[in-house]
């Protein structure tokens, strides 16, 4: 039996147990997907006893993201980041990685996205947002980074290549010549708005939204509604998994089983 899973906390919420243990299922993989709680003062000792106790992989997420940098050997990807959000513990050291940022090349990719040559603009200059500046840098495209304290969003864009940062005033000078936009925000998630005003968007824009609760979110509405390509949060959180389980087994991911097994539990009824 193949023991992966997840630390954080809290981690109730979360998604990923039953999106992996459908892939356990169709290539017929004896494995279960576990969450844990570690007290944030044991998080040494947690990743220590998991590597000893034979777990073959690790999701991470929030407060853990940055602390378990320092646990692992990270790869090039995470290290630019400064977050680790999948451990795998198949080699002499654990090693870390951050799918957030494929997952995010890979769920726009998926919508026939194109990214190399394109200008691309970051809506949060987060742990979500800096994950997913520096994968749309490595995919090739511009990156402008847009954030409510506009130093942050500069501090940003100084470590990715090619970037700028900026206010959120800003947003209607740099969505007029952009072809993607993404929010990496949590506006959208527990209120009907969105970040950006809608009459800076345009038809030629593919807009993802990182909020997946609700799928369809007020940006996405909007972008919809002047005939922009818009792709959920669903799919981020899919190709975030879908990776780390390419990395913990080596196999390619059964992506159509994984995507029925969130979609299902996405469906459920959430009302902002």
């Amino acid at each position: 039996m193949h023991v992966f899973g997840l630390i954080g906390n809290p981690v109730g919420h979360s998604l990923s147990p039953p999106m992996h243990e459908a892939a356990y299922d169709d290539l017929g993989l004896e494995g279960r997907y576990v969450t844990f709680e570690p007290d944030p003062n044991e998080l040494q000792t947690a990743i220590e006893g998991a590597n000893a106790l034979g777990v073959r992989g690790l999701n991470v997420t929030i407060p853990f993201k940055r602390d378990v940098l320092e646990l692992v050997e990270p790869d090039d990807l995470a290290s630019r980041i400064g977050a680790v959000n999948t451990i795998d513990f198949s080699g002499a050291a654990p090693t870390g990685h951050n799918t957030d940022a494929v997952g995010a090349i890979r769920a726009l990719r998926d919508h026939d996205v194109a990214l190399e040559g394109a200008r691309a603009v970051v809506v949060g200059a987060g742990g979500a947002g800096r994950a997913i500046a520096f994968g749309l840098a490595d995919a090739g495209a511009t990156v402008d980074i847009a954030n409510r304290t506009e130093s942050t969003a500069r501090e940003l864009a100084e470590s990715v290549s090619g970037a700028t940062g900026h206010g959120l005033d800003a947003l209607g000078d740099l969505l007029s010549d952009a072809d993607v936009l993404i929010n990496a925000t949590s506006v959208g998630m527990e209120s009907d708005e969105s970040p950006v005003p809608a009459d800076a968007l345009h038809g030629e824009l593919a807009v993802m939204d990182a909020v997946y609760r609700p799928l369809e979110t007020r940006l996405l509405r909007d972008a919809k509604a002047v005939g922009a390509t818009t792709v959920d949060g669903g799919w981020m959180l899919l190709y975030q998994g879908v990776e780390a389980l390419e990395i913990w087994t080596g196999e390619d991911a059964p992506v159509t089983a994984m995507n029925e097994a969130l979609r299902r539990c996405l469906s459920v009824d959430f009302t902002p």
